[in-house]
């Protein structure tokens, strides 16, 4: 596999976390399930909303791999997958990178204009 084929998957992996995350709701759900893992109703009780809506984000989350559910019984319990809220880590971290190496250059260049240029 090219590396662009291999790009071309997990850019749609972080595209689809990226849109997940987009939601305050699901930021926050994402948010309490680093404490611990929760069962549904515990998760949709804080939130003024129909449970089928509630649902639905539960959906998003696990649709793009953020969490992971299981059911025992009547009980849907939710735990959040955090390798791939790595993934988004890890480009934010590459994004932070190359915007500091642009700045620094930016920097230097000023800073060298500023030199050259009689006072």
């Amino acid at each position: 596999m090219t590396p662009a084929a291999h790009a071309a998957p997990l850019t749609a992996v972080i595209d689809g976390i990226f849109r997940a995350l987009a939601d305050p709701t699901r930021r926050d759900v994402v948010e309490r399930l680093t404490a611990k893992q929760a069962s549904m109703s515990e998760l949709a009780a804080p939130y003024r909303m129909a449970l089928p809506s509630f649902l639905e984000h539960m959906k998003v989350l696990e649709g793009c791999g953020l969490v992971r559910s299981r059911k025992v019984g009547r009980v849907r319990t939710y735990q959040l997958e955090t390798e791939r809220l790595k993934l988004a880590e890890d480009w934010l971290g590459r994004q932070r990178t190359l915007w500091e190496q642009r700045l620094d250059r930016l920097d230097s260049y000023l800073l060298s204009m500023k030199e050259e240029t009689p006072e």
